[in-house]
C-alpha cells in the first residue's frame, strides 16, 4: 500500500484556473420558454429565448441519475435547480413553460426551476395525444 504522496504545485497558475471556471455571459435575455420533457425513463429540461434558439439544456441523466432514477421526481427536481442557477446568470426574470410527456417529473421539474426566483407567466401542457390509437391487428387468414 505505501504512503501517500502530497505533491504542491508551486508554480502560480492556480489563479489561471479559477478565472476559467467561472463563466460570465456576454448575452443578457430577460424572458424565455422553458421546455419540459418528462417520460418515464428520463426528465430533459430545455431553456431557450423567445425565438426558440436553444441557451441551455439538462437532463437528469446528464446528472449522473442511473437507471429507474433517472425517471424520478427528486432527478427532475435537481435539473430544474442547476438549470435555474445557470439562468440567473442570463438574467432571466420570467419564463413560459412549455410541458409535454407523462413521467413523474413534469411538476418537481418546474418547482426546482422557479425554486430561485424565476417567475412563471404561462403553463402550457403539449403531451401528444392519438385521436383513434393505434391501428387494430389484421384478422389472420387460416
Amino acid at each position: 500500500m505505501g504512503k501517500k504522496r502530497i505533491v504542491i504545485n508551486e508554480s502560480g497558475d492556480e489563479g489561471a484556473k479559477a478565472s476559467t471556471a467561472v463563466k460570465h455571459s456576454k448575452k443578457r435575455v430577460d424572458s424565455g420558454v422553458l421546455y419540459v420533457e418528462s417520460t418515464y425513463n428520463n426528465t430533459k429540461i430545455t431553456l431557450t429565448d423567445k425565438k426558440g434558439q436553444t441557451l441551455m439544456w439538462s437532463s437528469s441523466g446528464s446528472l449522473g441519475f442511473r437507471g429507474a432514477k433517472k425517471g424520478t421526481p427528486f432527478a427532475a427536481a435537481k435539473v430544474g435547480e442547476l438549470l435555474s442557477a445557470k439562468a440567473q446568470i442570463l438574467g432571466i426574470k420570467e419564463i413560459e413553460v412549455i410541458v409535454k410527456g407523462v413521467g413523474s417529473g413534469r411538476e418537481s421539474g418546474i418547482r426546482g426551476f422557479i425554486s430561485k426566483g424565476v417567475n412563471i407567466s404561462k403553463i402550457t401542457d403539449e403531451t401528444p395525444v392519438p385521436f383513434n390509437g393505434p391501428k387494430p391487428k389484421k384478422p389472420r387468414r387460416v
